[in-house]
């Protein structure tokens, strides 16, 4: 299908975007890369009046490493337009931070990870985008830019629920921020259809053991299976301080869905999702430790 007519807008700064997305009122939405706002224009879906751009902004783009607490901590800044195929490519996350290119080389296809982009796929809120399974587990923090100022959001705090965000309709995410994990292992496994890559359930695990096998640290992102991607809270205090064994992996699994409402769509069923979950937040633990305690 045609997408409704809409007025596109191609700002060459980050204060001419905001003063666009507050001209257009609710029929203004911003334009990252487009991987999911064009599909979902093209059926009809969204109807957006105005788009604004951010192609052109600079400062939207890179990985760099950035000194924090008067230069006492080092984080990980990456831009929000920076697209998922950098992020697989870059040096700097496959030592600091391995967890962001292994599930960004699980995105979709070629084509996609060329053009999407970090931010735009965390300001979307997908239940059952990748990314965010990833930026979860790493307490990932993100930029938010707008009329009022600037703030920071944990991931965590950002995605509120089915395709929906924190985020104010005149703001604009600029930045994503991790931290270096040194001496943790990561893994991100998802079961999906072949058609799209859409995860059904997937999982992103940060494990850091002990040298006598002791799990010392763990944290587990969960995408696919409810309204939004989330922390598996009961699974990491299940595995925090256990040695991490075969069985404790799958006790600790086993309760990864407790307590919360599971998706039922064409794409699977509330039950299969559930069993999914619990299927592949084992296989992601088992991946991502160092060694078999």
């Amino acid at each position: 299908m045609i997408p409704c007519a809409f007025d596109l807008h191609r700002p060459t700064s980050l204060d001419e975007a905001l003063a666009l997305l507050a001209s257009g009122g609710d029929g203004a939405k911003v334009l990252a890369g487009g991987q999911s706002l064009i599909p979902l224009m093209k059926l009809r879906l969204a109807a957006p009046t105005s788009l604004v751009d951010l192609a052109r902004v600079p400062g939207l783009t890179g990985i760099s490493q950035v000194a924090t607490n008067g230069g006492s901590n080092a984080v990980i800044s990456i831009g929000a337009m920076t697209a998922y195929d950098q992020i697989e490519e870059s040096a700097l996350l496959a030592r600091t931070c391995p967890l962001l290119p292994q599930t960004a080389a699980a995105v979709a296809d070629v084509q996609v990870r060329h053009r999407g982009t970090l931010g735009g796929s965390l300001a979307h809120a997908d239940p059952t985008a990748d990314m965010a399974a990833a930026a979860l587990a790493l307490d990932a923090e993100v930029r938010v830019v707008g009329p009022r100022g600037e703030r920071w959001l944990r991931v965590e705090d950002l995605i509120t629920g089915f395709y929906t965000t924190d985020l104010a309709p005149d703001e604009i995410l600029t930045e994503i921020r991790v931290r270096p994990l040194p001496g943790w292992a990561s893994a991100y496994v998802k079961a999906a259809r072949k058609q799209a890559g859409f995860a059904i359930a997937g999982v992103a695990a940060a494990v850091l053991q002990g040298p006598d096998g002791t799990c010392e640290d763990i944290r587990i992102g969960l995408t696919g299976v409810t309204d939004r991607p989330i922390r598996a809270r009961n699974v990491e205090d299940g595995l925090r301080g256990e040695r991490l064994s075969d069985a404790a992996i799958e006790a600790a699994a086993a309760t990864v869905t407790e307590g919360l409402w599971i998706a039922d769509d064409f794409r699977a069923s509330s039950a299969y999702r559930e069993h999914l979950a619990r299927v592949y937040t084992a296989r992601a633990i088992r991946a991502a430790r160092t060694f078999v305690a």
